[in-house]
């Protein structure tokens, strides 16, 4: 199955927020290549930004399901060029 590379970006505003996302992001373990969070304590937020290697469907499904949690914002950022496999 062909696959993307892409950043999804995230903005948490509500810290009850943060086990849920955790749950979500564990459930999607093997499509993570890297995250990066950084607590902005001057506006009471963070910001997380996850490198995925994954299908498009599995891409968009990930960031709507943080996005749909309470005071949680996503984007996903898509890579022009599908990503190489080992195989070819």
């Amino acid at each position: 199955m062909e696959t993307r590379v892409a950043i999804i970006g995230v903005i948490v505003e509500d810290i009850d927020s943060v086990e849920k996302l955790n749950e979500i992001l564990h459930d999607y373990s093997m499509y993570i290549i890297g995250r990066m969070g950084i607590p902005y304590k001057e506006k009471d937020i963070s910001i997380i930004s996850i490198a995925v290697d994954a299908p498009n469907d599995v891409i968009s499904a990930l960031s709507g399901k943080l996005g749909k949690l309470p005071g949680v914002s996503s984007k996903a950022v898509y890579s022009k060029l599908p990503a190489k496999t080992s195989e070819g």
